[in-house]
């Protein structure tokens, strides 16, 4: 579809948009604030869910998307158009202040990183990522909490009942699938609720993923890339890395870890093609010379690494927005790999470690108490972070006090979605010597019990002792 073509149906789609009392022209086009919440019998919370769960599960989404991949082009400008049906444009996005991330492993636990650095500067942060454990709410969060029902229930009506009015079932034109509807639902609160800055997670790659319509984000960052959704990224890590970095832009700065020699020249050279400043981050070590050692609220010696990520990525974010405690630089070093300018070398401020410190990111390295039962839970679905996830699980073991009377039993949960290979993951975990496993299976359908949560896509693999 054609730029013109594109902009031309939004406006279409703009103009087929009933009046909604004293709503204006400029209001219709400038988000959801002029849409009063429905006050219908029947759509509080619970059925907002379970019409949000019709619009797709997961896995039906990825099947679309491999379908639509011929022309993968076609998937952003269809999120345009979905913005503009929603009564936004892409430039309202730049309003957001955008902390966009991408990678294999470990972009969630960096987002979490990052977002609480910045709330530790007393900044009114958004935070978008997927997929969530429990409840849908967790994906669009306000500083560091989910949306309440409440909120929930009215931007999702508001939004919902917007893009109904407008859809053509005869020509195409219709609802977005489960993870463009949050997306666009998560830029509406982000905008509405008038946060300071907004991290954005990419859910599946990066150059079409549907975030991707972010024109200006204020730095963007790549963490450490590994195999994985090889139906739609490609079977190589230097395919992988293309996609990954498709979300760099024009003269914003950008950030990956250190990356395997043959993906990070990929990165360089898309970097390099649109005139991208990318940097490769120094190890944490590096900032805590001089000082003492940072302590991160996450587990796990596979989390500095994203802790690393976040702190520069932050700190050229306060940077960029003219704030003056961003620690003291140190003098810089060459990069080892020679392929990158290495980012600054800095003296993380107090605000910086109270953030790291106190991130949490449930799920993700996570040990649960309850009663005699004790649960290490963490969402590994590649082989290299099952490696890394295994590595934590032993050591947080051999840290943990032992049972004074009575024998220990090792009992493996384990769930995988997608076409992972589950038997490959499997193996990677026989170290940990487990005594019983549990497989618990994928339910796609919805739920028709009173909580609809149960019923929508999220993901959580973990093991019990």
């Amino acid at each position: 579809m054609s730029r013109a073509r594109s902009h031309l149906l939004a406006a279409r789609f703009l103009a087929a948009v009933p009046s909604r009392g004293a709503t204006t022209g400029v209001a219709a086009r400038r988000g959801l604030s002029a849409w009063p919440a429905p006050q219908e019998p029947g759509m509080e919370y619970q059925e907002a869910v379970r019409t949000l769960n019709t619009l797709q599960t997961n896995a039906n989404y990825l099947e679309q998307v491999k379908r639509q991949r011929g022309d993968p082009q076609t998937q952003l400008e269809a999120m345009k158009l979905y913005l503009a049906r929603s009564g936004l444009q892409v430039e309202d996005l730049d309003q957001l202040n955008i902390i966009h991330i991408t990678g294999t492993k470990g972009k969630g636990s960096t987002c979490a990183f990052a977002e609480r650095i910045l709330r530790s500067y007393g900044l009114k942060t958004g935070f978008f990522s997927s997929p969530h454990l429990v409840q849908v709410r967790e994906r669009i969060r306000i500083n560091g909490q989910p949306i309440s029902p409440e909120l929930f229930t009215k931007y999702f009506w508001r939004l919902y009942h917007r893009l109904d009015e407008t859809k053509d079932d005869s020509s195409c034109v219709s609802m977005p699938s489960y993870f463009r509807f949050l997306t666009l639902m998560a830029f509406h609160v982000f905008l509405q609720e008038k946060v300071d800055l907004a991290v954005m997670e990419v859910g599946i790659g990066g150059a079409y993923d549907c975030t991707n319509i972010i024109r200006k984000p204020v730095v963007c960052g790549v963490s450490s890339l590994g195999i994985d959704h090889t139906g739609l990224l490609g079977d190589t890590m230097e395919k992988i890395a293309w996609q990954k970095g498709g979300i760099f832009k024009c003269g914003v700065p950008a950030f990956t870890v250190p990356q395997p020699d043959a993906p990070l020249a990929v990165l360089r050279d898309r970097a390099q093609e649109i005139s991208c400043p990318l940097y490769l981050c120094p190890p944490l070590e590096a900032l805590e010379e001089g000082g003492p050692p940072l302590t991160l609220g996450l587990e796990g010696e596979h989390q500095r690494s994203n802790a690393a990520l976040a702190l520069q990525l932050t700190h050229c974010w306060l940077q960029q927005k003219g704030h003056q405690d961003i620690g003291e630089l140190k003098a810089s070093r060459p990069s080892l790999l020679g392929q990158l300018p290495l980012a600054p070398v800095f003296q993380p401020t107090s605000r910086m470690r109270h953030g790291l410190r106190d991130t949490e990111w449930l799920g993700r390295t996570q040990v649960l108490r309850r009663g005699p039962l004790t649960w290490y839970l963490d969402g590994a679905h590649t082989t290299s972070s099952m490696q890394a996830c295994v590595r934590w699980f032993r050591q947080a073991l051999h840290r943990r006090e032992r049972p004074s009377s009575g024998s220990e039993v090792r009992v493996l949960l384990f769930n995988s979605t997608g076409d992972r290979d589950s038997a490959a993951l499997l193996k990677l975990l026989q170290p940990c010597q487990f005594d019983y496993a549990v497989f618990c299976p994928n339910l796609t359908e919805m739920s028709s019990a009173d909580n609809a949560d149960e019923g929508s896509a999220s993901r959580a693999e973990g093991c019990a002792q």
